[in-house]
């Protein structure tokens, strides 16, 4: 098979987008919308964070997250507090409810990713792991600037 590069983002999006629902297919019965543990996922890995910060990761508007959070706090999944810096924001952080689910929400990440790493050989799951690190690292750095920028353009 040829290499296409103008494939890359579809391919990612759809493993992704499938790796999703084959986790939601997993956790219907906690009653949490895909959004909800991919919320809860990030506070289990990266510590409490502001909404604003989890707007960001989750790739959705502040007003988003804002209701989503609203939704969780009320079904006690989780809780807000003042953040110690910026009487603005809140940090948001997971219940004891949510703390109890933890492990099975690590453990069913851990069969999707299985499943979906099943038909490659332990060398080729190295690699995309390496690969797709490398991919995030470079997307990650401050976009090169233009060239010109910062110049005199009218200088010959």
């Amino acid at each position: 098979m040829t290499y296409r590069i103008d494939r890359l983002g579809y391919l990612l999006h759809d493993a992704s987008r499938l790796m999703r629902r084959r986790f939601a297919a997993h956790t219907v019965e906690h009653g949490l919308s895909a959004t909800q543990w991919r919320l809860l996922g990030l506070l289990f890995r990266e510590g409490p964070q502001t909404q604003a910060a989890l707007a960001d990761r989750l790739d959705v508007e502040p007003i988003s997250v804002s209701r989503l959070i609203d939704r969780m706090e009320q079904s006690g999944w989780v809780r807000r507090e003042p953040h110690p810096e910026d009487r603005r924001a809140h940090i948001i952080l997971p219940t004891a409810q949510a703390e109890a689910i933890a492990p099975n929400l690590r453990g069913i990440a851990e069969t999707v990713t299985e499943e979906a790493l099943a038909a490659l050989p332990d060398a080729a799951r190295e690699v995309l792991h390496q690969a797709l690190l490398t991919i995030i690292d470079t997307l990650n750095r401050p976009e090169p600037a233009e060239a010109g920028r910062g110049t005199d353009e009218t200088r010959p």
